[in-house]
């Protein structure tokens, strides 16, 4: 009886370890960016629970940020953490139990009896989606290798698609039940992939550590490996900046939309209008990053984000409503051409540490940045706290400009065959 017990446990142990290359890659990228889909829409269908929150515990937008801030905060102080842990256990693994770790923290949220309860399992629920950014896209980078790219650039839109659908479904679901059975929905679609994850994609490789690695990465120092820290460390300030400006934008969204008249069911619509842009964005930036270049495309999404804020503040309901696709694209496109070239600043064995840096820099500006946006709203307005966000958009062109020259040094002195 034990023999074919072992037998099952083997298969299920080896998922995804006989298939060929090109499958398991593939499979790989199917299922980061199930994935990231899911831990992207948990994270911002949040945006949706915020005026019901605000009305049943009394909170103001500062309050408001901060509750948030407790899930991001948790959210970005482990990306590192969940690096390290992934070289002591299968990264397959630590994803997994990341996001039964988020289930978790949901399902806690729901059963919580008051804000402090509240509070504390939004943290757990952060703590557990820390594993998925720097596990997951750095699964797919090592899955695609030199290719990868394109690869990270899907990922990236799989998690835009998870941002435009599951907020507008929980502001269907509360429509015909309360905020606590919507989360337990939530909590229970999070286990469910935690279980796909477990049972179909394939092991992770763990990072290199040959000797060639170790001398292509000191091959082009000294200059190189200035150049590569300067390098990394402005693509990280352009990416702070930029998850600041959209993130403290799309706090005071609901509430911008609520003065105009909007129900909290047309609030879900235009989030998901939102994050549905942002999904095109994904695609449309891509297209224009290989024809106009990083330096132009950059600029162009964040001067166009700022115009597209000031187009919101300063519109009725209905054309902002429609407004809000091309601002999703503004907001959300520029993110993926800024992951896609955190490859091209790193050598391949520092890929992890690269991205967890990456995402917690990222991250913790988008914990951090609505809740000073939120005491500015508090202070003076949400009109004018989202004003803000978009010359912090601005703010990214003159990073960028120092950018530009830097990436194309390093790009040469890795490939000084191209």
């Amino acid at each position: 009886m034990e023999e074919p017990r072992l037998s099952h446990r083997a298969a299920f142990a080896s998922a995804g370890r006989d298939l060929p290359e090109e499958s398991r890659a593939r499979r790989t990228l199917v299922l980061a960016g199930l994935a990231h889909a899911l831990h992207d829409g948990l994270t911002d269908m949040i945006y949706v629970l915020l005026p019901v929150w605000q009305a049943q515990f009394a909170l103001s937008y500062g309050a408001l940020a901060v509750l948030r801030g407790l899930y991001v905060g948790a959210l970005a102080a482990l990306q590192v953490p969940s690096g390290h842990l992934a070289r002591h256990l299968n990264p397959r693994t630590v994803l997994v139990l990341g996001t039964l770790l988020t289930a978790v923290g949901y399902t806690l949220a729901g059963l919580s009896g008051g804000l402090a309860g509240l509070c504390a399992s939004l943290a757990l629920a952060g703590a557990g989606g820390s594993t998925q950014h720097p596990l997951a896209s750095a699964a797919v980078s090592r899955a695609y290798g030199r290719t990868a790219r394109g690869p990270l650039g899907i990922y990236n839109f799989a998690g835009d698609l998870g941002k435009a659908t599951l907020p507008p479904t929980v502001s269907l679901l509360l429509t015909v039940m309360d905020w606590r059975a919507a989360l337990w929905v939530m909590a229970a679609l999070a286990a469910v992939v935690a279980v796909l994850i477990r049972c179909l994609m394939p092991p992770v490789a763990k990072p290199p550590v040959a000797d060639e690695t170790a001398a292509a990465e000191t091959a082009a120092a000294p200059a190189g490996k200035s150049a590569a820290r300067g390098g990394f460390g402005l693509l990280l300030a352009i990416g702070m900046l930029d998850s600041a400006a959209r993130m403290g934008f799309l706090l005071f969204l609901p509430f911008l939309l609520q003065a105009k008249g909007a129900s909290l069911t047309i609030v879900g619509l235009a989030l998901s209008l939102v994050f549905i842009g942002g999904a095109l964005g994904k695609a449309a930036c891509g297209w224009l990053g290989a024809r106009l270049g990083l330096l132009a495309t950059v600029i162009a999404t964040e001067c166009g984000t700022a115009a597209a804020i000031a187009g919101v503040l300063a519109l009725p309901l209905v054309p902002s409503l429609i407004l809000l696709p091309f601002l999703g694209v503004m907001l959300n496109g520029t993110s993926s051409v800024l992951y896609g070239t955190v490859p091209e600043l790193v050598t391949t064995r520092r890929i992890e540490r690269a991205f967890a840096l990456f995402y917690t820099g990222t991250l913790g500006s988008s914990a951090l940045a609505p809740v000073l946006y939120g005491r500015l709203g508090d202070a003076a307005g949400p009109v004018w706290a989202a004003g803000a966000g978009a010359l912090t958009a601005l703010a990214v062109v003159p990073l960028m400009l120092l950018l530009s020259p830097r990436r194309c040094h390093l790009r040469i002195l890795k490939d000084p065959e191209s």
